[in-house]
């Protein structure tokens, strides 16, 4: 999501993995009411990327500090919910479309009269479709408002280490039996076939999706509105594909309890692992801007990877659904000291010399069209960043993120539920429909 990689929890000095959504402001905000420095926390992007942000909009606005804090993601969310009960909200936070932006909709200001002062009546148009699609999901009937605006997009996806698929002879996946057969000829080496981060419920719920999206388009959608039922047939196959996962050996031993940041990521571009859930996002780890040197050698210009989409399901869609759209949004608290620099900021790291640094580092695709690196390093690499932007993005139409917050933590428990054997795919489907009657009234 953005995404959850390792970052640092510092100051200026250490920004990390994400993008912002602001708040705090006054006497008690973080930025102690100094009307020229604005206070950013988030998860995403990158340390490095962040950085070189911070540093363009501060060169080109003298006086203007910018004090950025970085967390690994699940440390972001418990500082983040720290601040909001505190009344210490930054002035940029980094948030998610639906489930987070809603549980901070009262921290923040809309962004829309902010977007219009900088882009225009017809702002929008800037934006993917799919991102100006989500930026307002969850938000209560007849509320039009924008809490936050995306800085990146991206699809969730599966990725390759095209070297052990070469050496073993195998071929990318486009089917679930075809994903069991590649298992089966990938094991027995010092890898995991298939490395599943599963004990990050942000993980789990987009694993979820690719697979409940393959086995029946937008179904899951209809049930969190309360259209459909949790408990429809077609919901518990896919929760019962999830557990296949595991039962079947498709996922490696001890999966439930692997976060995806650091330790599965940094197992993949390690080598030790043929094939892991992630997203668009990986192509970070080739960033043109870093000493090439320095880059472990599978990811130098994406060398040894490849994306591909989560095979298809017997008896579901004839093809593979692509599931994605924000990755980091921006919000303002609606405290925030200097709501003008706030959002001065927020629009340069969208669109402007900061959003172009953004780009450059390939932290994810860009939210606005017409972005793209001023440099690659390697044909591949450019050919996978053309494949995300031209070929995959532009056919996103699944959300990958649940609208309600509480919604989306009883999947993710669910499926934790499911991973371990405590509950039956029927019982998972059971318990998620108890919340959804209680969200959906």
């Amino acid at each position: 999501m953005n995404r959850r990689k390792t970052a640092a929890i510092a100051g200026v000095a250490a920004l990390g993995l994400g993008l912002a959504a602001c708040a705090g402001g006054g006497s008690t905000g973080s930025s102690g009411g100094d009307e020229n420095t604005v206070t950013f926390r988030s998860w995403s992007p990158i340390e490095q990327t962040t950085q070189q942000m911070v540093d363009a909009f501060e060169t080109a606005n003298p006086g203007t500090t910018i004090e950025a804090t970085i967390f690994n993601y699940p440390e972001y969310l418990v500082d983040l919910q720290t601040r909001a009960s505190s009344n210490t909200f930054p002035d940029i936070v980094g948030l998610q479309p639906g489930a987070l932006t809603q549980q901070y909709r009262s921290n923040l200001m809309p962004l829309q009269d902010c977007a219009a002062s900088v882009w225009g009546e017809d702002w929008q148009s800037k934006f993917y479709p799919i991102g100006i699609e989500q930026a307002r999901a969850g938000n209560p009937e007849g509320d039009e408002n924008f809490y936050s605006l995306p800085i990146l997009v991206q699809t969730v996806n599966l990725w390759a280490n095209t070297e052990l698929f070469d050496a073993a002879g195998a071929t990318i996946p486009t089917t679930w039996d075809e994903l069991k057969a590649t298992v089966g000829q990938l094991s027995g080496g010092d890898y995991a076939p298939f490395m599943l981060p599963a004990k990050d419920g942000w993980l789990r719920n987009a694993v979820f999706l690719q697979i409940v999206n393959n086995v029946n388009p937008g179904l899951v959608y209809q049930a969190e509105s309360g259209e459909d039922s949790w408990t429809n047939p077609d919901i518990v196959t896919a929760l019962e594909y999830w557990g296949k996962l595991f039962t079947d050996g498709i996922a490696q031993e001890g999966a439930i309890g692997l976060d995806a940041y650091p330790s599965g990521a940094n197992q993949f571009e390690a080598g030790n692992a043929a094939m892991i859930p992630l997203g668009a996002w990986w192509i970070q780890q080739s960033d043109p801007t870093k000493d090439q040197s320095e880059i472990p050698p599978l990811s130098q210009g994406m060398a040894g990877f490849e994306p591909f989409l989560f095979p298809t399901i017997p008896g579901g869609a004839d093809e593979s659904q692509f599931v994605g759209g924000i990755d980091v949004a921006l919000g303002i608290s609606k405290d925030a000291a200097n709501p003008d620099l706030a959002c001065k900021v927020l629009t340069d790291w969208i669109a402007g010399e900061g959003g172009q640094k953004l780009v450059d580092t390939m932290n994810d695709v860009p939210a606005v069209a017409g972005l793209e690196p001023s440099t690659f390093t390697s044909d591949k690499q450019e050919a996978i960043w053309n494949t995300f932007v031209n070929d995959w993005l532009p056919q996103v139409k699944y959300s990958r993120y649940f609208d309600d917050p509480k919604v989306d933590q009883a999947v993710a428990d669910a499926l934790a539920a499911v991973a371990t054997g405590a509950q039956t795919p029927e019982e998972a489907a059971a318990a998620i429909q108890a919340v959804s009657d209680e969200v959906n009234g």
